[in-house]
């Protein structure tokens, strides 16, 4: 996959949405999805990662900015660029009364392609559907009816595929079974982007990871670095008495001290093969500084997001 691409298949550029009440849900987005890569959207619940994925789909207006999806202007060219997308939603909405095999038809008819049922099959068959194309969708399990919905995305054939939050309140053999086709679908050449604030799914899907936080993107970077600087635990140490400041002696070491001196904190990168654990609290012994409790946490991924919004963008990027 080139990834250097001069012509990206999804260009971003200046978007921002603010609704009526003055609530900014997207601040100045500039963003690139280069053709054949999987892109993860990383971000808090109400972060912006739907609302952005609503908007290149045309579900939700821009209050200014442009997208362009495989060279179609998603408002000039709005039937050309949404042909080109596929979008499996967060929520469960399907027609209930209808067929499996009903559904697809339709989606794949409403896109203006001409009937393909050897498509439509590989697409049920690959998600261990086409036992079920005759079934009623009311009569399917939950994670039946998300099959289906990947499979109406996927009817028209776009090149362009969403995945909102696909694992939500997914078992995992259909969780398994979905990044395999993911996988399968990329390497036929679909762009495949998706949402989650599972951080492992990003590490074992993504080519690269975006963060956005409070509707801005905060970082996009390659899966590999990202991890690395994301890859950090902390060790916290409760003194028998507190600092009024972190001695001179250890300002060698990336410690900060709680607002009320009883706790220094030591963060350290978990992917480390030394961790400097031992040598801190040598240093700390020599220097006379007593601790009577110690914990070791690693940051939760809202703790991280929190963390890069106040964090030097361009340390980041």
């Amino acid at each position: 996959m080139n990834t250097h691409n001069p012509v990206p298949i999804l260009s971003v550029r200046g978007v921002n949405k603010i609704y009526a009440g003055g609530f900014r849900a997207l601040n100045n987005i500039n963003l690139d999805i280069q053709r054949g890569e999987i892109f993860a959207l990383l971000g808090p619940n109400g972060a912006g990662k739907t609302t952005l994925i609503s908007l290149i789909c045309g579900i939700v207006k821009a209050s200014s900015g442009t997208v362009i999806a495989d060279g179609h202007d998603i408002v000039r060219d709005y039937r050309a660029a949404r042909a080109t997308i596929g979008l499996v939603p967060q929520e469960l909405h399907t027609d209930s009364f209808e067929s499996v095999w009903a559904t697809v038809k339709f989606s794949r008819g409403l896109y203006g392609k001409a009937p393909d049922a050897a498509y439509l099959e590989n697409v049920l068959r690959a998600l261990s559907l086409w036992d079920k194309r005759k079934a009623k969708i009311m009569t399917l399990s939950g994670g039946m009816k998300r099959r289906v919905l990947i499979a109406k995305a996927l009817a028209h054939e776009p090149t362009i595929l969403f995945l909102d939050e696909p694992s939500a309140g997914v078992d995992v053999e259909l969780r398994h079974a979905m990044w395999r086709m993911v996988r399968e679908l990329r390497a036929q050449g679909t762009t495949i982007i998706l949402t989650t604030h599972y951080i492992e799914e990003a590490e074992d899907m993504a080519d690269r990871i975006g963060v956005i936080n409070q509707g801005e993107l905060i970082v996009v970077e390659d899966k590999s670095v990202l991890m690395r600087k994301l890859g950090k635990k902390q060790l916290s140490l409760t003194l028998r008495q507190p600092l009024s400041r972190i001695p001179t002696e250890l300002n060698a070491w990336p410690l900060t001290l709680s607002g009320d001196g009883h706790t220094l904190i030591y963060r350290f990168d978990a992917q480390a093969e030394e961790s400097g654990i031992a040598a801190l609290l040598r240093t700390l012994n020599e220097h006379g500084i007593d601790f009577k409790d110690l914990r070791s946490s690693e940051s939760s991924l809202e703790d991280i997001f929190v963390g890069l919004v106040h964090q030097s963008k361009q340390e980041l990027t």
